[in-house]
């Protein structure tokens, strides 16, 4: 017979991939996922059980597994293992790409299995109820002679024993209604009942006669452990998973002046600390986590006074003033002077007035690592992580930034994230997207820029308790990546609410620093950057800038028009503020005196006594013969004959009151914010 390679020069038939049945993909899958499947596999679209093989499982009683795998068209399905909360969404391999129409289908018979799965689940859960019920009430109570308690050291704390010698825990919910069982053998195995609902499920060692702290732990063993070193009340959780929903019951249960502790876990992984910190953040509790490797009975085990760890003596509340003084802690900066490390900054302009502008050119220079900000005094610390949840205007914001990108001729990647849109953060449901969406990144953040408030504010911005809820928000970011928090806002609308936010007074009263963006009379014309507070620090002079617009090569709008950006330029003070200048530094200089003399007020106008300015230009080492020259009440160029003439001040008792009715507004809101 001839060799046909010689005739067709080497050529060989094509190899298909070999694509299994169907029934032996799911298979496949089952076992990827640590499950045993059943010998006979099923696509009919019905939920059907199995014996998984997880742990304790006997074989023909005891049937954890489920599947539902619908056969026609593109086969798919669902799977998984109620012992070992183990689920997966199953699609078969046919060796294409499918089709949108069979996308949408796809979609279809996965939540087609879910609503199946989640009817026998529930189906599953009342008959686990019932059950529970009765064997709950047939145990015996137990004793520490129990080889499990025996070998952790604990006492029974209610346990009970079934009738072949396994512990028995009750697992309950918010209504005290029994779900479920743990059954622990003599060697420590674990197994839930099956079918019984878990999630959420919690029950509690001790007793919460006496008020003070409330605990929660994973285990029960745990549990038991700090009710015993602590003579306070424990939650066992069961699981690190659960530990974020049962912290939140326990917060609805009993307020938010309940002192919660979380006791995690110290294990490799880190899954129990990552629960904890998460239910911390959410539900403001305390977190603390043995310092070896194990849990709470383990550190006891070890030999470790447990008790110090739940309850260190508080005695370093009250510091030696030597010692607190002892090392320099400087104010460390974002960009020198304006944005401060790990504060809470508020940046508010009127509508259209420039804010954002300004706000993106500071956190694109800090996610580029651009060395400065209008002139090298104003440092950027390199390294920045920015997080920008913006609330709207999105397709704006993407011309700006690729705009300001083009016209500082950054080429890198920056190190910044955006928001798709607004969520309402100061509640619990929002504060939770957030943090989730920010542990989701490889880094975390330096800033979280909030543009603007009122999108992502539920509820009044003058309501105090609102304004609270969204303070509380910040404090827990702040707090959780030790980063600093910029709220975008507007200020109000009438003439002397221009330098002030808007809203209740105590969003002043909680900010580290304040700053005003103050746009000129003419659009388009010089704005100024006026820093109004800094808690830890002097005030700065103010920074005078400008919108440069220019077209953003690529970037086209529907009518084939280039779309327009506009980046910050900095520029000097304009003229007409320069005659104003040396008015304005005295203004400063007699504000600063009225509030290191106490902000003393007369007639509802803030009032400054001669002896409450002598004794700050005195501290701030003004000489005798300068300082007396300074008070002539006739010298033009002098401050307080300066600010007579100019009819801002007025003569009064033994010092002088502020006649400047928008400056005197200004002090006065300022002064009844704090």
């Amino acid at each position: 017979m001839a060799d046909l390679t010689e005739i067709f020069g080497g050529w060989s038939p094509s190899s298909t991939p070999q694509i299994d049945p169907p029934d032996v993909q799911l298979a496949n899958a089952m076992r990827s996922a640590g499950l045993e499947p059943p010998p006979d596999i099923r696509l009919d679209g019905r939920l059907h059980r199995f014996s998984s093989g997880t742990k304790g499982g006997s074989g023909h009683g005891d049937k954890s597994g489920w599947y539902v795998c619908f056969g026609d068209g593109i086969p798919a399905g669902r799977f998984g293992d109620w012992r070992s909360s183990v689920e997966m969404a199953f699609r078969a391999d046919i060796g294409r790409q499918l089709s949108p129409f069979e996308e949408m289908s796809h979609t279809r018979r996965l939540s087609e299995a879910r609503t199946l799965r989640d009817a026998e689940k529930e189906k599953k859960h009342e008959v686990a109820a019932n059950v529970v019920d009765t064997i709950w009430a047939g145990c015996t109570q137990a004793t520490t002679d129990h080889p499990y308690l025996k070998r952790k050291g604990i006492d029974a704390h209610g346990a009970r024993v079934t009738g072949d010698g396994r512990l028995v825990l009750p697992l309950y919910d918010e209504n005290s209604s029994l779900c479920s069982l743990q059954y622990i053998s003599a060697d420590g195995e674990k197994l839930y009942h099956v079918g019984g609902s878990t999630s959420g499920k919690f029950w509690m060692t001790g007793s919460f006669d006496e008020p003070g702290t409330l605990y929660i732990a994973e285990g029960f063993a745990t549990a038991a452990t700090i009710t015993e070193q602590s003579g306070r009340p424990c939650v066992a959780a069961y699981s690190a998973s659960n530990l974020v929903k049962v912290a939140g019951i326990m917060r609805d249960m009993y307020g938010i002046s309940q002192d919660i502790v979380i006791v995690a876990d110290n294990d490799a992984s880190g899954v129990g600390q990552a629960h904890a910190d998460q239910a911390s953040a959410l539900y403001k509790t305390r977190t603390v986590t043995p310092p070896e490797r194990g849990d709470a009975n383990d550190y006891v085990a070890a030999g470790h006074n447990l008790s110090i760890l739940l309850m260190p003596p508080k005695l370093d509340w009250l510091v030696q003033a030597d010692d607190f003084c002892s090392k320099p802690e400087p104010i460390t900066w974002l960009v020198k002077k304006w944005i401060q490390s790990e504060a809470l900054i508020m940046v508010h302009g009127p509508s259209a007035g420039g804010k954002t502008f300004v706000v993106l050119d500071w956190i694109l220079r800090m996610a580029s690592d651009t060395p400065d900000w209008c002139g090298k005094q104003h440092k950027i610390r390199p390294g920045c992580n920015v997080i920008y949840l913006a609330g709207e205007g999105h397709k704006g914001i993407k011309s700006r930034v690729a705009g300001w990108k083009h016209f500082h001729h950054i080429r890198k990647r920056l190190r910044m994230h955006i928001s798709r849109d607004g969520c309402d953060l100061n509640t619990k449901n929002g504060l939770q997207r957030v943090i989730e969406n920010i542990n989701g990144l490889d880094s975390k953040p330096s800033i979280i820029v909030v543009d603007t408030l009122h999108r992502f504010l539920l509820g009044d911005e003058n309501s105090a308790q609102d304004t609270k809820g969204m303070l509380d928000s910040c404090s827990i970011l702040m707090a959780k990546y030790n980063c600093t928090v910029l709220l975008v806002h507007h200020t109000g609308v009438s003439e002397e609410a221009q330098h002030r936010a808007r809203g209740s007074s105590a969003w002043r009263g909680a900010l580290d620093i304040e700053i005003s963006i103050v746009p000129g009379k003419q659009r388009g014309g010089p704005i100024e950057i006026v820093q109004r507070k800094s808690k830890d620090s002097e005030l700065t002079d103010s920074i005078w800038v400008e919108l440069e617009r220019f077209a953003v090569p690529g970037w086209d709008n529907e009518d084939g028009e280039p779309s327009m950006a506009a980046v910050v330029i900095q520029i000097d003070e304009p003229p007409e503020v320069k005659k104003d200048s040396k008015l304005s530094v005295n203004m400063k200089v007699f504000e600063n005196a009225w509030w290191s003399s106490g902000a003393e007020i007369r007639g509802k106008k803030p009032y400054l006594s001669r002896s409450g300015l002598v004794a700050k230009l005195q501290a701030d080492g003004v000489s005798e013969t300068l300082i007396s020259r300074k008070l002539r009440p006739g010298s033009e160029d002098q401050l307080i004959g300066s600010l007579r003439m100019g009819e801002t001040i007025v003569d009064h008792e033994n010092g002088w009151l502020v006649e400047d009715k928008v400056w005197s507004n200004m002090l006065m809101i300022n002064k009844n914010s704090l």
